[in-house]
């Protein structure tokens, strides 16, 4: 893992088409702006996990199973 230090308005780079900004710094919390290209998608990390796991139980043989009925 890269650790960076950033200050409010500061920005990172990432594969020359994706920037990360310090937007604002209150306490505790951090608000971060992306600017991606829109086929690159951006997501939070739980979010993220929620649709891993939702994809790996539309795969398993109970999620075949409940296809197959719905198709007969």
């Amino acid at each position: 893992m890269l650790a960076l230090t950033r200050k409010k308005g500061e920005a990172i780079v990432i594969n020359n088409n994706i920037e990360i900004t310090i937007l604002e710094v209150k306490g505790d919390q951090i608000k971060v702006g992306i600017n991606a290209p829109k086929e690159v998608p951006v997501y939070r990390k739980e979010v993220y996990l929620q649709i891993q796991e939702s994809n790996k139980e539309s795969v398993s043989i109970a999620g075949m199973d409940a296809l197959k009925d719905l198709f007969g």
